[in-house]
């Protein structure tokens, strides 16, 4: 499903944020990457969308190269969760910004609407479907975020630190919600616990290179690669 090969990636300022990084994820696997801060795991898996493009490899999406020329069919493979639910919601009615999605990949409107509803409700945000993004609370905007992509049904599902600000029982839910998702999934989180409830796989990044790569509970158990790369065991192994 996603094939990663040899991508290098600097900044404008000249920071080079990815290293000869290569990676495979097969369809329907739940992956995590994992690292420090600045271990360049936002600016992979924003890659994966064309929101930025390799400055040299390779990344296909199911066979399709991520290129400027093919960003419409990429972006209709690949749905990213951003990090910030702010960078996603701009709309004045929460309900437009769900159907803004569709409506922009020319999507059926009747079937959006009712899977909209569906969504919505489904994430307790359908009586919130008139107010403005900006007057709801910061886990009902994740929540937002997440309807506005799994609106279009991506084959590919990119989540970007999706537990931040979510209370343990929303925190829960997504869990839940995420497990039962058929989509590939990638996800970058510093809450390794939630790696280790969703993922089968992790890939573990330092200074834009990936360093281990393994069955989740196996690399999420070594104390050692995991402080050597500045992390620390999930909550449920400490102690």
């Amino acid at each position: 499903m996603i094939t990663v090969e040899q991508v290098d990636f600097s900044y404008p300022d000249g920071t080079r944020a990815l290293l000869d990084v290569s990676l495979k994820v097969t369809s329907g696997d739940s992956v995590g990457i994992v690292g420090a801060n600045g271990a360049g795991k936002s600016t992979l898996v924003n890659h994966l969308n064309g929101w930025y493009l390799p400055q040299s490899g390779k990344i296909t999406i199911d066979g399709v190269e991520v290129l400027k020329k093919n960003l419409e069919r990429i972006r209709k493979l690949t749905g990213l969760v951003f990090q910030n639910p702010d960078d996603q919601l701009f709309m004045a009615r929460l309900c437009d910004d769900i159907m803004f999605g569709p409506k922009n990949l020319g999507m059926d409107p009747e079937r959006s609407a009712e899977e909209s509803e569906k969504l919505l409700r489904d994430f307790g945000l359908w009586a919130l479907r008139d107010k403005p993004p900006s007057k709801l609370s910061q886990g009902q905007r994740r929540f937002a975020a997440f309807a506005a992509v799994l609106v279009m049904h991506p084959s590919v599902l990119v989540m970007d630190e999706p537990t931040s600000d979510l209370d343990p029982r929303n925190r829960k839910k997504l869990i839940s919600l995420v497990n039962n998702l058929q989509a590939t999934r990638v996800t970058v989180s510093h809450d390794l616990d939630f790696i280790w409830e969703t993922c089968n796989r992790v890939h573990i990044m330092a200074e834009g290179r990936i360093v281990a790569a393994g069955a989740t509970k196996e690399l999420l158990s070594d104390r050692n690669l995991l402080e050597t790369n500045g992390l620390e065991l999930p909550l449920r192994l400490q102690g």
